[in-house]
């Protein structure tokens, strides 16, 4: 197995390397995020530890740079920050699992163990209703060659609809595919998002493709 480790601090760099080596694991080093991809597109690796903080191009976006190019080998992402926003934009950028420090280097091995299990990861699939396509590894969208810039939400609400395109999707079930279960906002919150979404996907390329069904919820019509 042959490990890429991205880390700038060196007692943690030497750390993370002996360590990996002890247990067997070929480990190259870099410290920044421009050496990192530089290594992530001219070797095969079977895991990326990739701490956050790096100089620049920080790990989120060597993540996300990383993906864009094709490279699917697993990431675990080390950071010092403790807040679920990061923990959320480190698993958005394309990272597979996150460590928060300090750490056991028990814990990192036995999650090293677990991303090195499983398959490398296939690009998703581009989702296609006429001219409008997203891409879910790159979060783009366009319309008729025209990028579309839509937020978090909105690109998770759209992505749902377009996989389902065709059928008439209900409020209930977008608010727990796209919101989750947990959401307790407003029961119009479907309604607005879906506003949104007509304002940009829709409405400024003359289209009709999203379309409400009375008394049943939401439906993108692939024929529009």
């Amino acid at each position: 197995m042959r490990v890429l480790v991205v880390e700038d601090d060196p007692a943690m760099s030497a750390m993370l390397e002996r360590g990996l080596r002890r247990a067997g694991y070929t480990v190259d080093v870099v410290s920044t995020g421009a050496d990192a991809l530089w290594s992530v597109v001219e070797n095969d690796y079977d895991l990326v530890v990739l701490d956050a903080m790096i100089p620049a191009p920080d790990g989120f976006e060597v993540c996300r740079q990383m993906r864009a190019k094709e490279r699917w080998a697993p990431v675990l992402m080390l950071t010092a920050r403790h807040s679920i926003a990061d923990k959320v934009r480190g698993l958005d950028a394309g990272a597979d699992d996150y460590l928060t420090k300090p750490f056991g280097f028990d814990e990192l091995l036995a999650r090293a163990r677990a991303l090195t299990r499983r398959e490398a990861k296939q690009r998703p699939a581009k989702l296609s209703v006429g001219d409008l396509i997203l891409d879910p590894a790159d979060r783009t969208v366009h319309r008729a060659q025209t990028p579309i810039t839509l937020s978090a939400k909105e690109f998770a609400l759209l992505q749902e609809l377009m996989r389902r395109a065709g059928e008439t999707l209900s409020r209930t079930y977008l608010i727990e595919h796209v919101w989750d279960f947990a959401y307790d906002g407003g029961s119009n919150v479907v309604d607005v998002y879906v506003r949104y979404l007509r304002d940009k996907v829709d409405r400024p390329f003359g289209r009709d493709t999203i379309r409400t069904i009375r008394g049943a919820g939401y439906r993108l019509d692939p024929d529009a």
